[in-house]
């Protein structure tokens, strides 16, 4: 994407929210607006139309209305909007239903691991770009929830290293890179799960390669 970043924050805790919209001004970000609540952040994203919402998933004011449902009136309405979710728990089933209108340009973080200002900064720009940057902890949490049935079953676990990483949106280079291995032998691996899983051959870029993981994941763990 070229220019600036837009992006309005979302969180009722106000220490947390001044937090995130310092670390994106910092990263060069121009954050338009921020919310306290989840009709607040609707408001907010209608009125300035930005590139990405980071909301906080437990908002008021409650009774259905919270950040997750701010989040799906978002997607609905506005598509190509990206929506990075931050909760403080690990909470795979809303992990699994952001996803569910489509993989890409959306995002759920722990709000412990947004304290390293690279991890935001690099969600919203992965997002923003039409990719997924889906927390390692619920990626690894769906993979372990059923690796022991159907194809997953037949991973080796190599294989689950190199399917998880894929799944939080990293390339082959960057697969290799963290797992000390050779590009080559990350390409060998990604051969071997597509061929496992049904998804045909790994060409076709990386959010290709993450949209049909993350629909294989749904299908398989939901």
């Amino acid at each position: 994407m070229n220019g600036t970043l837009r992006v309005v924050v979302a969180d009722d805790h106000t220490l947390v929210r001044e937090g995130m919209v310092r670390v994106l001004e910092q990263g060069g970000v121009d954050v338009l607006g921020t919310a306290a609540t989840a009709d607040g952040l609707l408001g907010q994203a209608r009125a300035y139309r930005p590139d990405v919402v980071v909301t906080d998933l437990h908002m008021p004011p409650g009774d259905g209305r919270d950040g997750m449902w701010a989040a799906r009136e978002l997607r609905r309405g506005s598509p190509a909007c990206a929506v990075v979710v931050v909760s403080q728990y690990l909470e795979e089933e809303f992990a699994l239903e952001l996803v569910e209108a489509g993989p890409t340009g959306v995002g759920y973080l722990l709000k412990q691991k947004i304290a390293v200002a690279d991890t935001l900064l690099d969600a919203v720009r992965r997002v923003a770009a039409g990719g997924t940057a889906l927390d390692p902890d619920v990626i690894s949490g769906l993979v372990r929830r059923g690796r022991d049935e159907g194809p997953l079953g037949t991973l080796t676990a190599r294989e689950r290293e190199v399917l998880t990483l894929m799944a939080e949106g990293h390339s082959n280079a960057g697969i290799a890179a963290r797992l000390f291995i050779t590009v080559p032998a990350v390409e060998r691996h990604v051969t071997g799960i597509f061929a496992k899983l049904g998804l045909g051959g790994p060409g076709g870029g990386r959010h290709r390669r993450v949209q049909a993981v993350l629909h294989y994941l749904r299908s398989t763990c939901s």
